[in-house]
């Protein structure tokens, strides 16, 4: 058995011990490259890894929970074991992350009247019942137990959302009542309030999450605790993320940001965030708002040490010269082969209409009222709203009510306009000319947002209702359309131009490799691989290509199908060894 301590510094076995931890996420890792990375963590002389713990995916429909495969969090740590790494654990309820509603699962605000992130009883009471299946996963892997656990977090920066403090006491006693007995930490920014809101320092270490002037902002800290305690940043940010429409991929300077991480080991202890940053598989990356919707890519490539794909960077081997003036440098073999292939071009093989395979992809809800997602159990992907409205006239007044993300409004199934964010409510008018005409409104969420005030009001679809010419509209067919599923596609249904729609490409490889999934010439939408969902692609960019790993592959026939919903199409697809994730400059 080991003990770890946070006195004057922190303390492995009695003995002064420095973190040097660097950020891998395993849920935006394939479980196949885990080793990998954490092989090349402890190659740069790092000493820990932290990791984060998303509640959505753990436990996607309350009561239901996953801890397989890519959610095997207790393989990830015993892994890390291995390599004698150890393992600072932040399974708050909240992540941030730039992951989808922050971690938190999409049912917490099916009760509306939940207050997320405060001591609220109801709140408080999902917490426990998560823990209750989640602690007991990790409990023998901490120090004390002979495991490499050494440190738990709280909560997640929540002096930049609150202030409550009981709310923080009471985390501290479930995280305690279900087993964990490792020194604990909370982590906030050092500016104005933060640390005073977010921090429970008689319980738990408070540290600091910042991207520059570390001294000053270890002066701040060395303030606020008003006595000898560790140093730590816990979020050193070395890079950014990129949402939908930002003009570059970011990334950051390493010399500068070497120099940055040399201060911070010159006085305390780091976590480098990210030091591989990974991929936001599916519908899981979150969005930020600030005077706008800013929903984030499917790369979290971060600009980080490892490459979304894990290759080693220049500002990695930066990053080793300043490690190595306070350890040594450990020699390490790295274990996984991973090349890259360039599978060239695949051809449309066939194509079919959403339109045509509603009633494949979704069993209908009626409703005389629009229903969100929240209220048909759907997490993410799109819904779509169907609804007759009748016969020939001017519609003079049309208008979505508390709709959230992006719509695409169809009349008779030809699109009519797409409204997104801030345009949603704007009013519109057209003439109905058919005997009869058909409304239809396809919503997709976009990310519930991960940070910031707005985390409260992040239900999906339609929440108010549709005006018709003043009033609501009643009488809707809605089908849920998360998009986990697509074996039910039927292909020989009509495909129309110009609508949403499916694309299937087959595909026979002999080899497995890494590839990037090149969509030029189309619009919006997702790519499934054989029956993995892989990401969003958009074409406004910044990124241009989804990476594919090779585990998602198999040797022999593949699958790759394509959902496309603004009606644009090219004859094919793309793979490439060549990643592209936007200009870097302006």
């Amino acid at each position: 058995m080991h003990t770890f301590d946070v006195q004057e510094e922190f303390y492995y076995d009695c003995q002064p011990y420095k973190i040097i931890s660097g950020a891998i996420h395993y849920f935006r890792v394939v479980p196949e490259y885990w080793q990998d990375r954490l092989e090349k963590l402890k190659a740069l002389g790092c000493n820990t890894v932290e990791t984060y713990v998303p509640w959505n995916l753990h436990e996607p429909q309350e009561g239901e929970f996953c801890f397989e495969k890519q959610l095997d969090l207790r393989k990830f740590i015993q892994l890390a074991a291995d390599l004698e790494l150890k393992v600072i654990l932040r399974p708050a309820p909240y992540i941030c992350a730039e992951w989808e509603f922050g971690g938190l699962p999409y049912w917490l605000i099916k009760d509306r009247t939940t207050k997320l992130r405060f001591d609220h009883p109801v709140f408080m009471k999902k917490v426990e019942e998560y823990y209750s299946r989640l602690l007991p996963e990790i409990r023998d892997l901490q120090i004390t137990k002979g495991g490499p656990i050494i440190l738990v977090q709280v909560e997640n920066e929540y002096g930049g959302y609150g202030n409550d403090q009981s709310y923080l006491k009471k985390l501290v006693q479930l995280l305690r009542q279900y087993g964990v007995e490792t020194p604990l930490v909370t982590s906030d920014g050092p500016w104005g309030d933060m640390l005073e809101n977010g921090s429970i320092s008689e319980l738990a270490l408070p540290t600091i999450n910042c991207g520059s002037d570390v001294k000053k902002h270890f002066q701040r800290l060395c303030d606020f605790h008003g006595e000898k305690r560790p140093l730590m940043v816990m979020e050193f940010w070395i890079g950014w993320f990129d949402a939908w429409g930002d003009s570059i991929h970011h990334t950051t300077d390493g010399k500068t940001a070497a120099k940055e991480l040399d201060d911070i080991l010159a006085q305390g202890s780091v976590n480098i965030y990210m030091f591989h940053g990974g991929t936001n598989f599916g519908f899981t990356s979150g969005a930020n708002y600030y005077e706008k919707l800013a929903p984030d890519v499917t790369s979290y490539d971060y600009d980080a040490l490892l490459t979304e794909w894990g290759d080693i960077t220049d500002k990695y081997r930066k990053f080793q010269k300043v490690i190595a003036k306070y350890t040594d440098i450990p020699e390490v073999s790295f274990s996984t082969e991973i090349k890259k292939i360039n599978y060239g071009a695949i051809p449309v093989s066939e194509r079919t209409s959403l339109f045509g395979n509603l009633d494949q992809l979704s069993v209908k809800t009626i409703s005389n009222y629009p229903l969100t997602m929240e209220e048909l159990n759907q997490a993410f992907g799109y819904i779509y709203y169907q609804s007759s409205i009748g016969k020939p006239r001017q519609i003079e007044d049309f208008r979505l009510i508390g709709c959230a993300d992006r719509a695409q409004i169809f009349l008779n199934n030809r699109h009519l306009k797409t409204q997104y964010d801030l345009e949603i409510g704007e009013k519109l008018s057209f003439d109905l000319t058919n005997k009869e005409n058909d409304l239809g409104i396809l919503v997709e969420n976009m990310g519930r947002v991960n940070y910031s005030v707005r985390m409260n009001h992040q239900l999906k679809g339609i929440e108010d209702g549709v005006i018709i010419n003043g009033a609501f509209q009643s009488g809707w067919t809605i089908y849920s359309l998360p998009m986990e599923d697509l074996t039910t596609l039927d292909f020989t249904k009509e495909w129309q131009a110009e609508q949403p729609a499916f694309y299937r490409f087959c595909f026979s490889v002999t080899e497995l490799g890494d590839t990037f999934v090149d969509l030029t010439g189309w619009g919006k939408g997702f790519v499934m691989v054989n029956g993995h969902n892989i990401g969003r692609y958009w074409e406004k960019g910044p990124q241009q290509h989804l990476y594919l790993p090779a585990p998602f592959l198999k040797e022999g026939e593949n699958e790759i199908i394509l959902f496309e919903s603004e009606g644009k199409s090219n004859s094919q697809i793309t793979l490439t060894a060549v990643p592209n994730l936007g200009k870097t400059e302006q």
